[in-house]
């Protein structure tokens, strides 16, 4: 094939999908202009599935939305000013929840290569057949049927805290759940097998044309993976029958980095409310009319979600946030905590009020706020001469009331960095805005079906 130049490139096709109900392998096909197609394939155990009638129609519907929202993997390499789609039509409504999607879940990567994808990316829309044809994602016509979905859960499970305060929340509710997981990392599968639940591995295999574009230079970086695997999730959902996607996203999510000149930048869009509530509405409005898509920890900090899970140790060897082991394939890795990327810095502090400090250390293996080469890493954390880093931290002013908290308390307040903290960062702060119980209280807006959260909503503000 000729050389990729992402300058020359003027066309991103949506080319084609197909799910086999055969084998429960989703094809998702992509390409430049004329160039090679990329085929990305999404694989749901448990086949052969039984699909006809309007669940058959529903299952075309969600797989329609995930080839335009996977499709996000693809089109940034070269970020062409066109976009088509060969093989089915769309409404304006979906055109309008993608292009948000791109726009908002590009953020990041847009900021880092000084790029403006405002407006850029537009999905051509058609005047749609009638839904009885069965074309285009949510035809125009009425809103989605119900299917009379089985009660049951697939719950997203990342191999952190929150994943795991989510799945035993729903225990503790009695909802029948199955913890599910997309790709093959055995960190992930380790704190499955721990739950004891039904588990659903489902496979993702990016096209390799895709890394061979990379390899040329094409456009690379952040893309808003928690919207891919929400399509994922549906798609599976309606394939499997069952009414919920739980995901575990909390308020903290919804709050980006904001960089000087640019403004927000939101490195985890799609786990933030703007995300969840769009594409939840969508879902039932155009998918299916009985499929809930929330997240249960929509109304807790991300202080409140270390709270909860700190009342239980039964995962302490096996759970990690840190990013880092995702990046190594392979095995699962020694250490799971590297101890110094941003959400290692994070996870320990946001723990460290909740819990005993030798089981703290105990999970982590070394002291982290003892130790002065870290003073960087945690003044972002804490926005002191710096801003918020890109990754799926707590906002500032919960690391601020989490150290002053330390700052207090005689176990902690001789560690170095909490040392530091007190004396060279909190003297600029009110006590006022240093207090952790306001960040303790669970409120916001949420999706959480009401008679399940009246359930939940004791639990989690004890």
């Amino acid at each position: 094939m000729t050389a990729f130049d992402k300058h020359q490139v003027s066309r991103f096709r949506f080319v084609r999908c197909d799910f086999a109900a055969d084998t429960g392998v989703a094809r998702l096909v992509y390409a430049f202009d004329d160039g090679p197609e990329m085929t990305e394939t999404v694989t749901v155990p448990g086949a052969p599935f039984q699909l006809e009638g309007e669940r058959a129609a529903a299952v075309q519907r969600a797989l329609q939305l995930l080839h335009l929202i996977a499709g996000v993997s693809y089109y940034k390499a070269g970020v062409p000013a066109q976009v088509s789609i060969d093989s089915y039509a769309i409404d304006t409504d979906t055109a309008a929840l993608v292009e948000t999607v791109y726009l908002n879940g590009l953020g990041e990567f847009a900021y880092r290569n000084g790029l403006n994808l405002r407006g850029r990316f537009k999905l051509p829309v058609a005047s749609l057949p009638s839904p009885a044809s069965g074309r285009g994602a949510g035809g125009e016509g009425g809103p989605a049927p119900n299917l009379n979905l089985t009660h049951h859960a697939l719950v997203a499970i990342g191999g952190g805290k929150d994943s795991l305060v989510s799945i035993e929340a729903l225990r503790n509710a009695g909802v029948a759940e199955t913890v599910t997981w997309i790709g093959g990392s055995q960190l992930i599968r380790a704190c499955a097998e721990r739950t004891g639940l039904p588990m659903l591995n489902i496979g993702r295999t990016l096209a390799p044309e895709l890394f061979e574009l990379n390899r040329q230079g094409a456009w690379n970086g952040h893309i808003p993976v928690t919207a891919v695997n929400s399509a994922i999730m549906v798609l599976a959902a309606l394939v499997q029958g069952v009414d919920q996607v739980v995901f575990s996203n909390e308020r903290s999510a919804s709050y980006g980095s904001q960089i000087a000149g640019t403004g927000e930048v939101n490195h985890q869009w799609s786990k933030g409310w703007a995300f969840e509530k769009a594409f939840g509405e969508y879902v039932q409005q155009h998918v299916a009319a009985d499929l809930q898509y929330y997240s249960l920890l929509r109304p807790l900090s991300e202080l409140a979600v270390a709270r909860q899970f700190a009342k239980t140790d039964f995962y302490d060897a096996h759970f990690s946030s840190c990013n880092r082991n995702f990046h190594i394939l392979g095995e699962r890795p020694v250490n799971r905590w590297c101890g110094v990327c941003p959400k290692c810095h994070f996870v320990f502090l946001a723990l460290a009020p909740f819990m005993p400090k030798t089981r703290l250390v105990r999970i982590f293996g070394r002291n982290l706020l003892d130790d002065s080469e870290q003073a960087g890493g945690y003044d972002a954390l804490l926005e002191f001469q710096d801003h918020k880093p890109f990754e799926c931290v707590g906002e500032g002013k919960e690391s601020r009331a989490a150290m002053a908290t330390l700052a207090a308390r005689p176990e902690w307040k001789e560690d170095v960095l909490v040392k530091r903290f007190a004396n060279l960062i909190q003297p600029t702060l009110s006590a006022e805005e240093l207090k952790i119980e306001p960040l303790l209280v669970i409120d916001g807006e949420h999706r959480i079906p009401a008679a399940l959260w009246e359930r939940l909503r004791a639990n989690f503000a004890a």
